[in-house]
């Protein structure tokens, strides 16, 4: 059953979160002790973010750097594979634009597709931490919708080159949603056209960006309704659960943090501040459900026990 039809037929609002790979080097017990804390929620499915490679300055043993290419966080498909395996719950890894070439990205989905992971959250990915706007891989894509196409290709059952092979089950996916919406979009109606195109594309739901301010999901939910997006839309959350967020989640992910939040966070230590970010975070939740919405999609990371907080006080 794909995620959109896990999210329409759950009897209640569906509970999902996201997790990281293990960063280069780690093993996979983090990734594991995060599930375990937050699988009695009974979530629907579970996010693996998927990272780009970054250029890097290494030593040389005559004293000189070179720059090269290295991945931080490798391994999504594996940590979605491993997931599956273990929990018996729907991974869905992210596919990004974002430093990865067609071939790369038709590599994943054969892989995936030998694994039987066929959901999918399908992204552009954030510009490389060297570039001051973002630069697609010089084989690959700018836009997520360029990354549905090749998706949508492989489901009819073709290669890149045009060869010909058997599918059994096709991928479905969902894609990115920007409430505030996206920090290069010159205004929310680009966005949402853009969006529009991307739900017509194949995508069947959107998750959104995390937001702190109810009404700012609820109006953009009225605009997609309005422009003809019929799929699910499922809000993102994050609980704030460090002092230094006040200033740096509008900075990183260009969202707007009510003034009442703003104010509660303004005098707090990192112990403060993870208490408002619960009590924040579950009214947000509770108003969510009161409204009916499908599903909620929490952001975890560095979050795991405040999200479970949040999830204890509203599931």
């Amino acid at each position: 059953m794909s995620i959109a039809s896990l999210i329409q037929n759950s009897p209640r609002t569906a509970f999902s979160f996201e997790v990281l790979p293990p960063l280069k080097g780690n093993g996979i017990e983090k990734v594991f002790a995060t599930i375990d804390a937050l699988r009695e929620f009974d979530p629907k499915y579970i996010n693996i973010t998927s990272h780009r490679s970054e250029l890097v300055y290494k030593s040389t043993e005559n004293g000189l750097y070179r720059q090269v290419s290295e991945k931080s966080r490798p391994g999504s498909v594996a940590v979605a594979a491993a997931i599956q395996y273990k929990y018996h719950i729907p991974a869905v890894p992210h596919l990004i634009c974002s430093g990865f070439s067609k071939q790369e990205t038709e590599y994943a989905l054969i892989d995936l597709n030998f694994l039987g992971i066929t959901d999918l959250l399908v992204l552009r990915g954030d510009k490389a931490k060297h570039e001051a706007r973002f630069t697609p891989h010089p084989e690959g894509y700018s836009h997520a919708i360029e990354l549905e196409r090749q998706v949508n290709r492989f489901n009819e059952g073709f290669f890149l080159d045009g060869s010909h092979m058997t599918l059994d089950r096709p991928f479905s996916y969902g894609v990115a949603g920007y409430p505030e919406k996206h920090d290069e979009a010159p205004n929310l109606e680009t966005d949402l056209r853009h969006l529009k195109e991307k739900v017509d594309a194949g995508a069947s739901y959107i998750v959104t960006q995390m937001f702190f301010d109810n009404s700012k999901y609820f109006d953009f939910v009225e605009r997609c309704r309005a422009i003809g997006i019929t799929v699910p839309i499922v809000p993102g959350l994050k609980p704030i659960n460090a002092a230094n967020q006040l200033t740096v989640l509008p900075k990183v992910f260009h969202v707007d943090l009510p003034e009442a939040l703003a104010q509660a966070l303004a005098h707090c230590d990192d112990l403060a501040a993870k208490e408002v970010g619960v009590e924040w975070c579950t009214a947000q939740a509770r108003e969510l459900i009161a409204k009916g919405v499908p599903s909620i999609h929490f952001y975890s990371l560095m979050a795991t026990e405040s999200v479970r907080r949040v999830a204890a006080a509203v599931y």
